[in-house]
């Protein structure tokens, strides 16, 4: 016999319900990981709650069991706890309307089922269908006999053990009108709504049904979804008002593209969340580029931390036009980001990037890291710009020849024969003492700087670009591998 459940039921379940300020909730399936639109939506719903000074969920949405994936519910979490997008209800936290894991409330559902059933709204359907019918409902309203099915003869075959899905009763005239917070109204023909399955045969329900349920009682006051779901707000809408229940407020984000034409996708190499982490990019910059994916504050400024993304964030900045996702516009703001950060907390985050190319601990990493923040863009650069601290390349004497600093192979030869006693003779090694060294015999030869600076640092790096001048390098070189690096390029230029 198919559950019933007496009412009452039904009025503590609502009981629970906490109402009277905003809640926002952000419903991940764990089926990978955290693509750049799925951040986005976690991040807007995040604002939304906290400008309002609401409440923030994370419930997790795994009825679709076939697409899981091992370990992507700790995915989320720690990306969620690394952008700052603090939950105050969860699976892990708990709260006054759990569980919140879809799996562990596949209780609920049925009841519901059942209960919008009696109401008029849904029926059982016993015909034979492929799971892709079932879950999408392709086939026409007219052609299934089901629908007409007396309930009492339905109840009959339930009872008696035949299978059968619970599909929504759309009704067959007239039109659906909902509101989106972005798109405004938007008005729909019944009869182009197919009659969606709500619960399958396996008794789970699908996305569409469990969603709606649990919105409704998790008390979620707006509902950020991507604008895929335009088409299914309309069967959404009609579920809220078969059961009498308030209608959240819709807020469809438009997709995230990789180009005018095609969707971010990962199967087409498109990064995801981690992806960009890996790739050198600070996750303040990562947040502050996806809060501008479709939406803006107006006015010029780019740059916002994501407490002042918080002050500021309004749905009304929401644009309906889709957003193009730039790597190059995330690389400049990562540069901003980089160049903003105290000294002490760079050197903490490239110390690890660092010591990829100088294993040599003996040269300070917060030293090198002083050259490279202002020359930064992505930390994934930092190792191949230091492979001469450990090891000095074995490079061409060429590039002791520089028409902007005047240098040639003679002059170059001259200026290290004269500048290494004179290191050698330096009382303290350190910047004031390297440079004066270097600028006092400018002057004495009546030359710019640089034609003494030149050769001094392509010897002790090897390289025609380098993160710091000549005093820098010098001076983590320490004296004595200095001078033994200057040692061999007099050597080189001597045999030239």
């Amino acid at each position: 016999m198919p559950e019933t459940t007496d009412l009452r039921w039904f009025d503590e379940m609502e009981a629970r319900i906490p109402k009277g300020k905003v809640r926002t909730r952000f419903a991940p399936s764990p089926t990978g990981y955290m693509h750049v639109g799925n951040l986005r939506t976690a991040l807007y719903t995040w604002l939304i709650a906290r400008h309002a000074d609401g409440t923030f969920i994370l419930r997790i949405e795994d009825t679709d069991q076939g697409r899981l994936v091992e370990g992507a519910v700790d995915v989320i979490y720690k990306t969620m706890q690394e952008c700052g997008l603090t939950h105050d209800e969860g699976p892990d936290l708990g709260g006054p309307v759990g569980p919140y894991i879809q799996t562990e409330r596949r209780g609920l559902y049925g009841k519901y089922a059942e209960l919008l059933i009696s109401r008029g709204h849904a029926y059982r359907c016993f015909c034979e269908k492929a799971e892709s019918e079932e879950e999408s409902g392709e086939f026409s309203r007219a052609e299934d006999p089901c629908r007409s099915l007396d309930p009492a003869e339905a109840d009959r075959r339930a009872a008696e053990g035949e299978a059968y899905v619970i599909r929504q009763k759309i009704p067959q005239e007239g039109e659906t009108v909902f509101h989106d917070e972005i798109f405004g109204d938007i008005r729909v023909e019944n009869s182009t709504l197919d009659d969606q399955v709500l619960m399958k045969r396996d008794g789970l329900p699908t996305y569409n049904f469990a969603n709606v349920v649990d919105d409704h009682l998790m008390g979620i006051t707006h509902v950020v979804r991507g604008s895929e779901y335009l088409s299914s707000a309309p069967k959404y809408n009609l579920l809220y008002e078969g059961f009498g229940w308030d209608i959240p407020k819709y807020v469809h984000c438009s997709p995230v593209m990789r180009d005018a034409h095609n969707k971010m996708s990962k199967r087409h190499g498109d990064p995801s969340y981690e992806d960009l982490i890996a790739q050198g990019y600070l996750t303040d910059a990562v947040i502050n580029y996806v809060a501008l994916l479709g939406w803006s504050p107006g006015g010029e400024r780019e740059i916002y931390s994501l407490e002042e993304l918080k002050d500021i964030f309004s749905i009304a900045g929401v644009s309906k036009s889709p957003a193009i996702f730039d790597i190059e516009k995330l690389r400049y703001f990562n540069a901003a980001y980089i160049r903003a950060m105290s000294p002490e907390k760079f050197a903490r985050v490239a110390e690890p990037y660092i010591r990829q190319a100088v294993k040599n601990e003996n040269l300070d990493a917060a030293a090198i890291a002083a050259l490279l923040q202002q020359r930064t863009e992505v930390l994934t650069e930092i190792p191949e710009k230091l492979d001469f601290f450990d090891e000095l390349p074995d490079y061409d004497a060429e590039l002791f020849t520089h028409k902007k600093s005047k240098s040639d192979a003679e002059s170059s030869r001259q200026v290290l024969q004269t500048i290494i006693p004179r290191f050698e003779a330096l009382p303290a090694w350190i910047d004031e003492e390297i440079l004066g060294a270097m600028t006092s015999l400018a002057e004495e030869w009546e030359v710019k700087n640089a034609k003494v600076m030149w050769p001094v640092r392509i010897a002790a790096a090897g390289k025609a670009v380098t993160p710091g001048g000549a005093v820098e390098i010098c001076r983590i070189l320490g004296k004595e591998e200095t001078l033994r690096r200057l040692r061999i390029g007099l050597n080189k230029l001597q045999a030239e």
